[in-house]
């Protein structure tokens, strides 16, 4: 009988070292800001900088500042943005995909290291590398959430 006694002792003691584990795991979990879910974003590679790509505009045109088209993504932060025309790109937004495309940049625009053509479109697939200019300086991963 007394090995039943402490058999059960023993088992409450690990359950409420276990439910104490939780209780902190949960206060660490409130602390931390939620994931954004459903939020498309690109990583800029050569710095892991995440960008939020916005979803309440149909076009997002990104480059860096100017007086005939301000940019809605400004990459003149990011280290080689010198290489990045002032008006490079628009991001597309049809229902639930995303399309990129140049828009006559100087330097070009390449999708998975291929040129795309000023004009023309890329439907963008989650993990898509963009690279703004030559020599992969300026580069972004698409995620769709």
């Amino acid at each position: 009988m007394e090995n039943i006694n402490q058999e059960e002792f023993a088992l409450e003691e690990h359950f409420e070292e276990e439910e104490l584990e939780m209780e902190e795991l949960v206060e660490e979990a409130e602390e931390k800001p939620a994931p954004r879910k459903g939020t498309p974003y690109l990583i800029h590679l050569q710095t892991n900088s995440r960008i939020d790509i916005p979803t309440d505009m149909p076009v997002i045109h990104i480059g860096k500042p100017n007086s005939l088209i301000p940019p809605d993504i400004d990459v003149s932060g990011f280290p080689d943005s010198d290489i990045v025309s002032r008006v490079h790109a628009d991001l597309r937004i049809e229902g639930d995909a995303f399309f990129f495309e140049d828009t006559g940049s100087s330097n070009g625009t390449y999708i998975n290291n291929v040129p795309l053509p000023p004009g023309n479109r890329h439907r963008l697939r989650d993990g898509d590398r963009i690279s703004l200019g030559k020599g992969d300086k300026v580069t972004f991963q698409f995620y769709s959430s």
